[in-house]
């Protein structure tokens, strides 16, 4: 997921690692309290998620509020999805 990550940002150095790594699983626990249970191998939209919600949160990105307002979307429609809750 990291080299996912890092090439969606246009990332090439191993320098923001770490920070990286925390992004994703912040990613991963915000989905979860919204319910959300991401499938042990990751599938496309669950990627995109959690690369959407690094690029919200990497830094101070141009297009904050667009990235955002997707991000919140992709995750309203996993909480919806059959197949990503317990519910």
């Amino acid at each position: 997921m990291l080299d996912k990550v890092k090439m969606a940002l246009r990332i090439v150095t191993n320098a923001y690692d770490d920070e990286l790594v925390d992004l994703i699983s912040a990613a991963e626990q915000d989905l979860g309290i919204a319910g959300v249970v991401l499938p042990a191998s990751l599938d496309e939209i669950c990627t995109r998620a959690i690369i959407t919600y690094c690029k919200v949160n990497f830094g101070v990105p141009d297009d904050y509020d667009k990235l955002k307002r997707a991000y919140d979307e992709m995750k309203a429609q996993l909480v919806t999805a059959t197949g990503y809750t317990t519910w």
